[in-house]
Protein backbone atom coordinates (compact mmCIF):
# COMPACT_ATOMS: atom_id res chain seq x y z
CA UNK A 1 0.00 0.00 0.00
CA UNK A 2 1.92 3.62 -1.20
CA UNK A 3 -0.37 5.26 1.44
CA UNK A 4 -0.73 5.77 5.01
CA UNK A 5 -4.25 7.34 4.56
CA UNK A 6 -7.12 7.66 2.39
CA UNK A 7 -9.73 10.16 2.77
CA UNK A 8 -13.26 10.27 0.98
CA UNK A 9 -15.94 12.13 -0.03
CA UNK A 10 -19.04 11.24 1.35
CA UNK A 11 -21.86 11.66 -0.96
CA UNK A 12 -22.10 10.18 -4.43
CA UNK A 13 -18.43 8.53 -3.50
CA UNK A 14 -19.89 6.57 -0.82
CA UNK A 15 -23.33 7.28 -0.21
CA UNK A 16 -26.02 7.68 -2.32
CA UNK A 17 -27.47 11.26 -2.55
CA UNK A 18 -30.76 11.45 -4.41
CA UNK A 19 -31.91 14.88 -2.87
CA UNK A 20 -35.04 14.69 -4.82
CA UNK A 21 -35.91 11.52 -3.23
CA UNK A 22 -35.63 12.49 0.15
CA UNK A 23 -37.67 16.19 -0.88
CA UNK A 24 -40.63 13.72 -2.26
CA UNK A 25 -40.70 11.47 1.08
CA UNK A 26 -40.56 15.07 3.05
CA UNK A 27 -43.33 16.64 1.85
CA UNK A 28 -45.55 13.22 1.26
CA UNK A 29 -45.13 13.00 4.89
CA UNK A 30 -46.54 16.63 5.27
CA UNK A 31 -49.59 15.98 2.44
CA UNK A 32 -48.00 17.54 -0.43
CA UNK A 33 -47.07 16.22 -3.78
CA UNK A 34 -43.18 17.13 -5.13
CA UNK A 35 -44.55 18.06 -8.61
CA UNK A 36 -41.77 18.79 -11.47
CA UNK A 37 -42.16 22.06 -11.79
CA UNK A 38 -41.87 22.42 -7.24
CA UNK A 39 -38.50 20.39 -7.93
CA UNK A 40 -37.34 22.61 -10.46
CA UNK A 41 -37.74 25.91 -8.84
CA UNK A 42 -36.24 24.32 -5.72
CA UNK A 43 -32.99 23.68 -7.26
CA UNK A 44 -32.89 27.44 -8.60
CA UNK A 45 -32.38 28.26 -5.05
CA UNK A 46 -30.93 25.23 -3.69
CA UNK A 47 -27.73 24.94 -6.44
CA UNK A 48 -26.82 28.45 -6.16
CA UNK A 49 -26.70 28.28 -2.55
CA UNK A 50 -24.68 25.47 -2.49
CA UNK A 51 -21.86 27.19 -4.89
CA UNK A 52 -22.24 30.20 -2.41
CA UNK A 53 -21.38 28.18 0.96
CA UNK A 54 -18.57 25.91 -1.21
CA UNK A 55 -17.00 29.60 -1.94
CA UNK A 56 -17.34 30.76 2.22
CA UNK A 57 -19.49 33.19 1.03
CA UNK A 58 -22.56 32.03 3.14
CA UNK A 59 -22.91 29.74 6.13
CA UNK A 60 -24.56 26.18 6.79
CA UNK A 61 -26.76 27.65 8.88
CA UNK A 62 -28.22 30.38 5.68
CA UNK A 63 -27.92 27.43 3.10
CA UNK A 64 -30.05 25.28 5.59
CA UNK A 65 -32.41 28.42 6.05
CA UNK A 66 -32.45 29.74 3.17
CA UNK A 67 -33.04 26.74 0.76
CA UNK A 68 -36.85 26.01 2.61
CA UNK A 69 -38.31 29.38 2.86
CA UNK A 70 -40.80 29.19 0.01
CA UNK A 71 -42.03 25.72 0.95
CA UNK A 72 -42.15 27.06 5.12
CA UNK A 73 -44.71 29.67 4.01
CA UNK A 74 -46.78 27.21 1.91
CA UNK A 75 -46.72 24.12 4.45
CA UNK A 76 -46.83 27.28 8.07
CA UNK A 77 -44.11 25.76 9.43
CA UNK A 78 -40.66 26.96 9.70
CA UNK A 79 -37.80 26.70 6.96
CA UNK A 80 -35.22 25.09 10.07
CA UNK A 81 -38.14 22.37 10.66
CA UNK A 82 -38.39 21.38 7.19
CA UNK A 83 -34.60 21.31 6.73
CA UNK A 84 -34.79 18.77 9.73
CA UNK A 85 -37.72 16.61 8.10
CA UNK A 86 -35.49 16.68 5.20
CA UNK A 87 -32.75 15.59 6.93
CA UNK A 88 -34.72 12.90 8.31
CA UNK A 89 -36.29 11.74 4.85
CA UNK A 90 -32.55 11.81 3.90
CA UNK A 91 -31.47 9.19 6.59
CA UNK A 92 -34.23 6.87 5.98
CA UNK A 93 -33.90 5.94 1.82
CA UNK A 94 -29.42 6.53 3.00
CA UNK A 95 -27.72 3.41 0.97
CA UNK A 96 -23.84 2.88 -0.03
CA UNK A 97 -22.70 3.28 -3.76
CA UNK A 98 -21.81 -0.16 -5.52
CA UNK A 99 -18.45 -1.43 -4.18
CA UNK A 100 -18.20 0.58 -1.12
CA UNK A 101 -18.81 -1.81 1.55
CA UNK A 102 -16.35 -4.24 -0.12
CA UNK A 103 -13.69 -1.51 -0.88
CA UNK A 104 -13.91 -0.26 2.96
CA UNK A 105 -13.67 -3.76 4.26
CA UNK A 106 -11.12 -4.47 1.96
CA UNK A 107 -9.05 -1.16 3.07
CA UNK A 108 -9.40 -1.27 6.99
CA UNK A 109 -6.42 -3.07 8.76
CA UNK A 110 -4.03 -1.53 5.99
CA UNK A 111 -4.63 2.07 5.83
CA UNK A 112 -6.29 4.63 7.81
CA UNK A 113 -9.40 6.03 6.71
CA UNK A 114 -10.79 9.42 7.22
CA UNK A 115 -13.95 11.65 5.70
CA UNK A 116 -13.90 15.14 4.49
CA UNK A 117 -17.50 15.98 3.48
CA UNK A 118 -19.78 18.79 3.01
CA UNK A 119 -22.67 17.56 4.02
CA UNK A 120 -24.42 18.39 6.85
CA UNK A 121 -23.45 17.25 10.62
CA UNK A 122 -26.93 15.46 11.95
CA UNK A 123 -27.27 13.54 8.07
CA UNK A 124 -23.33 12.17 8.09
CA UNK A 125 -23.64 10.98 11.68
CA UNK A 126 -27.15 9.10 11.05
CA UNK A 127 -25.60 7.69 7.94
CA UNK A 128 -22.74 6.07 9.49
CA UNK A 129 -24.26 4.98 12.13
CA UNK A 130 -27.01 3.18 9.69
CA UNK A 131 -24.71 1.49 7.41
CA UNK A 132 -21.82 0.44 10.50
CA UNK A 133 -18.93 2.26 8.56
CA UNK A 134 -18.24 4.09 12.33
CA UNK A 135 -15.01 1.92 12.93
CA UNK A 136 -13.61 2.15 9.97
CA UNK A 137 -12.94 5.71 9.99
CA UNK A 138 -10.30 7.68 12.32
CA UNK A 139 -11.32 11.60 11.52
CA UNK A 140 -14.77 12.27 9.72
CA UNK A 141 -14.24 16.03 9.23
CA UNK A 142 -17.35 17.65 8.43
CA UNK A 143 -17.20 21.60 7.18
CA UNK A 144 -20.35 22.44 9.09
CA UNK A 145 -18.42 21.88 12.28
CA UNK A 146 -15.00 23.42 10.92
CA UNK A 147 -16.58 26.24 9.43
CA UNK A 148 -15.31 26.25 5.70
CA UNK A 149 -15.88 23.98 2.97
CA UNK A 150 -14.16 22.11 0.25
CA UNK A 151 -12.17 23.35 -1.55
CA UNK A 152 -10.51 25.65 1.03
CA UNK A 153 -7.27 24.60 1.85
CA UNK A 154 -8.27 25.26 5.43
CA UNK A 155 -10.77 22.44 5.80
CA UNK A 156 -7.97 20.06 4.36
CA UNK A 157 -5.33 21.54 7.03
CA UNK A 158 -7.45 20.65 9.84
CA UNK A 159 -8.25 17.06 8.54
CA UNK A 160 -4.04 16.78 8.25
CA UNK A 161 -3.69 18.52 11.60
CA UNK A 162 -6.35 15.76 13.27
CA UNK A 163 -4.28 13.00 11.34
CA UNK A 164 -0.72 14.44 12.84
CA UNK A 165 0.33 15.74 9.86
CA UNK A 166 1.37 12.28 7.65
CA UNK A 167 3.56 13.05 4.58
CA UNK A 168 1.15 14.52 1.86
CA UNK A 169 2.89 12.35 -0.80
CA UNK A 170 1.37 9.27 1.66
CA UNK A 171 -2.58 10.90 1.27
CA UNK A 172 -4.76 10.31 -0.96
CA UNK A 173 -8.68 11.87 -1.54
CA UNK A 174 -11.07 10.25 -3.37
CA UNK A 175 -14.07 12.00 -4.00
CA UNK A 176 -16.67 12.67 -7.21
CA UNK A 177 -16.52 16.33 -7.46
CA UNK A 178 -13.57 17.29 -9.33
CA UNK A 179 -14.73 21.09 -8.12
CA UNK A 180 -14.56 20.47 -4.24
CA UNK A 181 -12.52 17.30 -3.54
CA UNK A 182 -10.14 16.83 -6.53
CA UNK A 183 -9.37 20.97 -6.60
CA UNK A 184 -9.25 20.68 -2.72
CA UNK A 185 -6.84 17.69 -2.51
CA UNK A 186 -4.79 19.92 -5.07
CA UNK A 187 -4.87 22.79 -3.43
CA UNK A 188 -3.30 21.16 -0.09
CA UNK A 189 -1.00 18.73 -2.11
CA UNK A 190 -2.14 15.36 -1.09
CA UNK A 191 -2.50 13.18 -4.20
CA UNK A 192 -6.33 12.48 -5.95
CA UNK A 193 -8.32 10.27 -7.24
CA UNK A 194 -11.43 11.27 -9.04
CA UNK A 195 -14.52 9.09 -9.27
CA UNK A 196 -15.75 9.82 -12.48
CA UNK A 197 -18.75 7.14 -13.00
CA UNK A 198 -19.98 8.92 -15.88
CA UNK A 199 -16.95 9.47 -17.49
CA UNK A 200 -17.68 13.24 -17.86
CA UNK A 201 -14.27 15.84 -19.15
CA UNK A 202 -12.07 17.10 -16.57
CA UNK A 203 -12.51 20.66 -16.42
CA UNK A 204 -10.40 23.20 -17.38
CA UNK A 205 -7.44 22.78 -14.84
CA UNK A 206 -8.19 20.10 -12.71
CA UNK A 207 -6.10 17.03 -13.17
CA UNK A 208 -6.46 14.09 -10.71
CA UNK A 209 -3.43 11.93 -9.91
CA UNK A 210 -5.98 9.11 -10.77
CA UNK A 211 -9.44 8.36 -12.53
CA UNK A 212 -11.39 5.39 -11.83
CA UNK A 213 -14.70 5.02 -13.33
CA UNK A 214 -15.97 2.49 -10.10
CA UNK A 215 -15.21 1.95 -6.54
CA UNK A 216 -14.15 -1.47 -7.37
CA UNK A 217 -12.05 0.36 -10.03
CA UNK A 218 -10.62 1.63 -7.13
CA UNK A 219 -10.42 -1.42 -4.77
CA UNK A 220 -8.32 -3.27 -7.29
CA UNK A 221 -6.09 0.08 -8.11
CA UNK A 222 -5.41 0.70 -4.28
CA UNK A 223 -4.74 -3.52 -3.89
CA UNK A 224 -2.84 -4.29 -6.71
Amino acid sequence: MQYDWILFDADETLFHFDGRRGLTLMLERKGMDLTDEAYQAYQKVNQPLWVSYQNGDITAAQLKRTRFVEWATQLDTTPEELNCSYMTAMADICSLLPGAQSLLDALHGKVKLGIITNGFSDLQSIRLERTGLIPHFEHVIISEEVGVAKPDARIFAHALDKMGNPEKQRVLMVGDNPHSDILGGLNIGVETCWLNVNGEPAPEGINAHFEVRSLDELQAMLLA
